[in-house]
């Protein structure tokens, strides 16, 4: 059996913001039967995002995307929701790294409003 992809996506991202914030916590939440290993939060002065594997890709949700200054435009779903603003990543999309860490800083800038 081949590797996930997202598998190693998800512990991509998981450095990222743990690169941006070194003092982030991260919890698993949300377990349930059709998801056992539930799903990665993170935390700093008030939830980040949250960290999602799905069929065909990995999604990154701000839980206060809509007040965070995305100059990069990394956020490509949600784009309407009233709160929150997503990333959608499917095998094969880059991830800029930099515009990525300075999201997270961004939204830890937003907890501490």
């Amino acid at each position: 059996m081949t590797k996930d992809w997202r598998v190693d996506r998800v512990e991509e991202i998981r450095s990222l913001i743990k690169e941006a914030e070194p003092d982030v916590v991260e919890e698993i939440k949300w377990r349930k039967p059709s998801n056992p290993d539930g799903v990665p939060a993170f935390s700093l002065d008030g939830l980040i995002c949250t960290l999602e594997m799905y069929k065909g890709k990995v999604k990154v949700n701000f839980a206060k995307g809509s007040s965070i200054s995305d100059p990069d435009s990394l956020f490509n779903a949600s784009l309407q929701a009233p709160v929150g603003r997503s990333i959608d990543l499917h095998e094969g999309d880059e991830l800029d790294s930099e515009a990525f860490k300075t999201l997270i800083r961004e939204a830890v800038k937003v907890n501490r409003k």
